[in-house]
């Protein structure tokens, strides 16, 4: 029985989703209740549904404040709900990181914080140090963004320019104990990592953040570099004994949202495979290694026999080249349509699984074989648009982005390449 392509890709996208849905994952993640107090806070782009599922859950008396981006907000009864600028910090996301510090203070060993992390968070919580102003964070983000670093990376700088991130949040906390219950956007999974840590410290120092500085070339305000030379910058480390009781549970992850598009795929009689969970690099490089596989497939049957779909998951980096509009999943796949083009029985989604790729409101687009012709009827040249960082505008010429709406988590991205005919499923 033959399928849309586009049909089956976007079920696929859909189970890689539900398998990170918070109400499904923070039931099998409940702290023991404190005989104290119960303080919920959060951060990122999936933290609002995370504090709705967790209300549902808690059968106790609870309060809190969370943080999400503009849109991604979920209604809930007892944990405030803030939304702040994404991906460049703004006031809101700076009054928001200072009644989360207001929140956690004061409190006794006896009292319990549920910290409800997910990717986004580093931009959601702008806390600049003495010396520094929210410009100067806006523009430590911007040279980041900009940078084609890493995420990893990135949050090794941001949680040297921070009194929140990088443990800080839960260090305002003790002597409470806090369990950190993290949606991981990270390749890795390293929950460290996952919106620089506020409440979980990591061995990474301001030297390998001033490292990272100079390796990326970034151009970063005199005082934000006359602070990450200072002790100021440093950030407590993993043994500092206000840690000792805390917990940290990565409740979702890429690695098995991607498992579960595997098995959407197996639901519907064809094989999967997973290449990894944590591939990183330029966009536009690992697209074009994506489409030369692709092509191998279709052409040749090696290294695996169509039909089959090839899943992939991690965050690749786009370094800005011009000013264009469009994420690292649509720089992707304008690099891989160019690379498939021509080539018959290829079919690839690639989107981020929060619902928004980049500052547009796709969470990324289509391509086939046929992507680059459409566009070129369009008066669109795909290599031009590429070469502009404008892989937004290309898709949407041509009617091929891929617009879920927010999701409500936050594990990544996922690229799902099918290769075989339609009517061969």
């Amino acid at each position: 029985m033959s399928i849309d392509p586009r049909e089956l890709l976007t079920s696929i996208f859909r189970a890689a989703v539900a398998a990170a849905d918070p109400e499904l994952t923070i039931r099998k993640h409940l702290p023991q209740k404190p005989k104290g107090r119960t303080i919920v806070i959060g951060a990122g782009k999936g933290s609002a549904q995370m504090a709705a599922a967790f209300e549902k859950a808690w059968d106790g008396p609870l309060e809190g404040l969370v943080v999400t981006r503009y849109g991604y907000g979920a209604p809930c009864r007892r944990i405030e709900v803030i939304e702040a600028a994404h991906p460049v910090p703004d006031e809101a996301g700076l009054g928001a990181a200072r009644r989360l510090l207001d929140k956690v203070s004061g409190l006794t060993s006896d009292d319990l914080v549920v910290a409800l992390v997910s990717g986004g968070g580093s931009a959601l919580l702008p806390a600049p140090p003495d010396g520094l102003t929210l410009a100067d964070e806006i523009a430590v983000n911007q040279a980041l963004l900009a940078s084609g670093a890493p995420i990893a990376a990135m949050n090794t700088v941001r949680k040297h320019v921070s009194l929140i991130k990088g443990g800080r949040l839960a260090a305002a906390a003790f002597p409470a104990r806090v369990v950190s219950l993290v949606v991981s956007d990270i390749p890795g999974d390293h929950p460290a990592l996952v919106a620089s840590g506020p409440t979980v410290p990591d061995a990474a120092s301001r030297a390998d953040a001033l490292r990272i500085v100079e390796t990326y070339g970034m151009n970063l305000p005199e005082a934000v570099m006359a602070h990450l030379k200072s002790a100021a910058a440093d950030a407590p480390a993993p043994a500092d004994a206000r840690f000792s009781r805390n917990e940290v549970h990565v409740i979702a992850s890429a690695a098995v949202s991607l498992e579960a598009a595997a098995a959407e795929a197996r639901r519907h009689g064809m094989e999967a495979v997973i290449l990894s969970d944590s591939i990183e690099g330029e966009a536009r490089d690992v697209g074009s290694v994506h489409a030369a596989l692709a092509r191998e497939v279709a052409t040749r049957d090696r290294p695996f026999n169509k039909p089959v779909l090839i899943l992939s998951g991690g965050e690749t980096t786009v370094t800005l080249r011009a000013k264009g509009k469009g994420g690292r999943n649509s720089e992707f796949l304008l690099s891989f349509a160019i690379g498939i083009d021509g080539v018959a029985g290829i079919h690839a989604l690639a989107a981020d699984t929060d619902g928004i790729d980049g500052s547009e409101d796709n969470a990324g687009a289509f391509a086939d074989g046929g992507s680059v012709s459409r566009m070129r009827a369009h008066g669109v040249d795909a290599k031009a648009m590429l070469a502009g960082n404008d892989a937004w505008t290309a898709f949407n010429a041509t009617s091929d982005l891929f617009v879920p709406g927010p999701t409500g988590t936050n594990v990544n991205d996922l690229r799902a390449i099918l290769i075989g005919e339609p009517a061969a499923f």
